[in-house]
């Protein structure tokens, strides 16, 4: 749930300023806010030593420490870190323009320029000339070379001599010297190179002081913390004010806690204001929390007057995920990983986000056994066939819209439960119905199945529709209700549309995993020489299993994130509940 928030208001001595701040640190339930946003800004000093060190830990989260541990102070092994990773940006970026230049000075070979100055120096004039084969044998000089082959039966020409060539067919082009030969450019690729390879050594190095490098961040948001909580309050010689937000639960006992530590203290506490937006503390069932690792990496956070989604998610993300992974011997080798790599990983990619996968894997191997789909082999008669059998495809079809049509109707209608009694629960009441029509329309388009009075398609639709239409915008005024609901109905059936029938990535993305490990095996197979056929089972299984998991960002998530949190009307516009206490950062905690 989005736990319910309370206004609180504290006005104490000015003298108390200190301890109040204290108390309320030590409390670490209200989420201060500013009494004037642009004097609670830090300064830019700070703002910079905090953004060098979270850039550093995060660059280095995936570097392996080795070699010695340097003798520098944290924030000057992160200023380090990052003077690496631009002068490593700038040192590519050097790189592909070097490789370019060779690329325009190939024909060339590995001509130096210093040569041909030495030979122009001892009176010897060389120059390329470009022409067709053809007339190579025209030319009149003291020495002719044919150097290069070009497109279009044309060549180069070398012609030296100790002046001008005697004749050159009217065809010839002179080609210009290039500004760099090739040696030169490869040398300086091969310092870059080594200079490369010398940042990486020392980013390994650099490595080892990690930990430090989250103590001196964890410690200077802390210190920041405690300097946005003074800028934030208004202050005369007298008085010391603030406010901000803390969950209702907690707001009756602040006072008592304020008092029982010996402070002075007017508090008010208030309901937010329908105009006002609490910051949001999403508290999850225990058992749906391991969704919180998705919504950490994505970034988003609810509305303070949205939903919390955490069980819908964790429900349907797996389930997508299986179909889309469409593998149990896939799903077995993600969950093994989750399971022996667990602490390590949830060290790199969070403990929620890891326990995820664990349900992602487990599930998968489910739909592997319902399947009987083991790294593309089929070892015993499935429940539900996969392959590419026109019986199977329409199933399977059929499975994904159906998926679709429940997932979303069920987005409606949680939409009306929180708006009822309000009579534009009704208008929710309607799309949900009238998604289950569109269910029948696309079966139609896409299927084949039939479409007319004596299935139940049509009624939905006319009764989805007409609850649609007549409640958009519930009024006194019918007319105006009824002229509203009909402008906004064609642009939201489209969408309803396009919604169910999104769904069918399930089927494709899921049958395409299959295909692929059943070629994998063949292509194995057809090579004869076990060995190889190891390594391309390996390579093959584990590229598949990588694309599959991709999918679940590229589909899975999608699916839940854009349309089912489009019909449930989220817009994710919330920010997060952080009270003002002694904490750990949050992007380095679970």
């Amino acid at each position: 749930m989005i736990v319910p928030m309370q206004k609180v208001h504290l006005v104490a001595r000015s003298v108390d300023r200190q301890q109040l701040l204290e108390t309320l640190r030590e409390l670490g339930v209200v989420h201060i806010m500013p009494a004037d946003p642009a004097k609670a800004a830090l300064d830019e000093a700070t703002q910079r030593r905090l953004q060098t060190l979270r850039q550093a830990v995060q660059t280095l989260s995936s570097v392996r420490p080795s070699g010695s541990v340097p003798p520098v102070s944290p924030e000057q092994a992160a200023q380090e870190v990052l003077d690496i990773q631009r002068r490593s940006a700038e040192a590519r970026s050097r790189l592909a323009a070097l490789y370019h230049q060779l690329e325009q000075i190939i024909l060339w070979g590995d001509v130096r320029l210093s040569e041909l100055a030495a030979l122009q120096e001892a009176g010897l004039k060389v120059q390329v000339y470009a022409m067709p084969a053809r007339v190579v044998s025209e030319v009149r000089a003291e020495c002719v070379e044919v150097v290069a082959q070009l497109p279009g039966r044309r060549v180069w020409v070398a012609v030296a001599g100790h002046g001008d060539p005697e004749y050159l067919p009217p065809e010839a082009e002179l080609v210009p010297w290039p500004s760099r030969d090739a040696p030169s450019i490869r040398a300086e690729a091969a310092q870059i190179d080594a200079a490369l390879h010398q940042d990486m050594e020392r980013l390994h190095q650099l490595a080892h002081l990690v930990p430090e490098m989250q103590k001196a961040l964890a410690d200077l948001e802390l210190q920041a913390d405690y300097s946005l909580a003074q800028r934030s309050a208004l202050e005369d010689e007298h008085l010391f004010a603030l406010w901000g937000w803390l969950p209702a639960e907690q707001a009756p006992q602040l006072a008592e806690q304020l008092a029982n530590r010996g402070i002075i203290a007017a508090v008010e506490m208030l309901p937010p204001g329908p105009d006002e937006t609490p910051p949001t503390l999403v508290r999850p069932p225990a058992w749906a929390r391991p969704i919180e690792g998705l919504f950490r990496i994505l970034g988003t956070t609810p509305g303070y007057r949205e939903y919390d989604v955490s069980v819908p998610f964790l429900i349907a993300l797996p389930l997508f995920t299986a179909i889309l992974i469409g593998d149990g011997g896939y799903g077995a080798v993600l969950l093994a990983a989750m399971l022996l790599g667990y602490r390590k990983l949830a060290r790199s990619l969070g403990e929620r986000f890891v326990q995820l996968l664990t349900i992602v894997g487990f599930v998968s191997v489910i739909w592997g056994m319902v399947t009987a789909s083991f790294f593309g082999l089929t070892p015993y008669d499935p429940l539900i066939k996969v392959d590419l059998s026109e019986e199977s495809r329409r199933f399977m079809m059929s499975l994904s819209f159906t998926i679709g049509a429940v997932h979303l109707s069920l987005a409606q209608w949680w939409q009306a439960v929180r708006l009822y009694p309000n009579l534009e629960f009704l208008n929710k009441v309607g799309w949900g119905v009238f998604l289950w029509g569109m269910y029948g329309v696309v079966r139609m388009f896409v299927l084949g199945e039939p479409l007319h009075w004596g299935t139940p398609w049509p009624y939905l639709l006319l009764v989805g529709a007409a609850l649609a239409i007549l409640f958009a915008s519930p009024s006194r005024n019918v007319l105006k209700m009824l002229l509203l609901g009909v402008a906004q109905f064609p642009l939201s059936m489209l969408s309803t549309f396009s919604d169910v029938i999104s769904y069918v990535r399930l089927m494709a993305v899921g049958l395409a995993s299959g295909v692929l490990a059943v070629s994998f095996n063949a292509m194995a197979m057809q090579i004869g020489f076990w060995p190889i056929s190891v390594i391309v089972l390996i390579f093959g299984h584990a590229l598949n299993l990588g694309l599959a998991l991709i999918a679940m960002f590229a589909h899975g998530v999608r699916l839940n994130m854009l349309e089912f949190c489009n019909n449930l009307g989220m817009q994710w516009t919330g920010y997060k509940y952080r009270p003002f206490s002694y904490r750990v950062s949050e992007e380095y905690s679970e």
